[in-house]
């Protein structure tokens, strides 16, 4: 482990180790793939060996919360312990617990995924903004405080989203923006006032399948130092095709984190390493 900070830490990892995130999502038919039982005791296994696998070979992983909640406190404590091994392997960590509330509620949630020492403790967790940006302020300053980052949602790659997403802003200063450009937006603005360096530690989540012009995003803008970084699921399995995220994502390719999950796990422990190897050259190809 190291004292550096979330945005120097994720430049590290791309410059190092290139900008492939393997998920670590033990769906229920991945267990039975695997042979583990669907229990808590799988789900650790599971996510013990993907942790292994990922070591040395990329830089950034994400485990799904979810997968580890539905076990109730033994799932926690199974979880305590990838998030632990993850982060003694030396691999950047962004939990993906999409959490949103607001006063002294979304306090505890940073506080839960973000203080050094937590049990839970991680590099980054993505967040829900959809009860006002500001409502964020307590965990922005925890991530500042800790040098964690956060994952803002914006523009999510599932279409039951694109109603609110697209949702013009009839109040404020950001009265024309859609609710995922003022989000973005907000994001911008934040890593400027708050941060100096080619990376902030806050950024967006935008899902590679959705049209960014439809809704609202500005990628150069994003791009703009302090980048925003942008955590982009909807490779691989969902579709998105790993050459294509420069063109996809424009000028803030250089600093989006392509997050892949089934479409490697699906190979099976035996497998996995390879499968990872397969995906991380697809990837460095692709920015070549």
């Amino acid at each position: 482990m190291t004292d550096r900070g979330f945005a120097e830490r994720l430049g590290a990892a791309f410059g190092e180790r290139g900008h492939l995130c393997v998920g670590i999502d033990p769906h229920e038919y991945l267990l039975a793939e695997w042979g583990l039982p669907l229990s808590a005791v799988g789900a650790h296994e599971f996510g013990l060996r993907v942790v292994e696998a990922c070591a040395g070979r990329v830089g950034i992983v994400k485990p799904q919360v979810a997968f580890y909640e539905r076990f109730g406190s033994n799932g926690y404590r199974v979880l305590e312990d990838v998030l632990k091994e993850a982060r003694n392997a030396g691999l950047v960590v962004i939990a993906d617990v999409k959490r949103g509330d607001l006063g002294s509620t979304i306090e505890a949630y940073g506080q839960a995924w973000l203080t050094p020492g937590s049990p839970l403790e991680a590099d980054a967790m993505t967040i829900s903004a959809y009860q006002g940006f500001g409502a964020l302020r307590s965990p922005l300053e925890t991530a500042a405080r800790y040098g964690k980052g956060l994952f803002v949602l914006a523009a999510t790659s599932n279409p039951e989203a694109i109603a609110v997403q697209t949702a013009i802003i009839q109040r404020e200063t950001q009265v024309g923006r859609t609710v995922a450009g003022g989000i973005a937006a907000r994001v911008i603005n934040w890593n400027r006032s708050h941060f100096t360096g080619p990376i902030g530690p806050i950024g967006v989540v935008l899902g590679a399948t959705v049209d960014f012009s439809e809704v609202g995003i500005d990628l150069l803008a994003l791009a703009q130092g302090p980048a925003a970084p942008i955590l982009a699921p909807g490779f691989g399995y969902q579709g998105a095709q790993f050459g294509d995220v420069k063109r996809l994502f424009g000028p803030a390719a250089a600093t989006t984190v392509v997050t892949a999950s089934r479409s490697i796990l699906a190979s099976g422990p035996a497998a996995l390493p390879g499968a990872i190897d397969r995906q991380v050259a697809l990837v460095r190809e692709a920015y070549a």
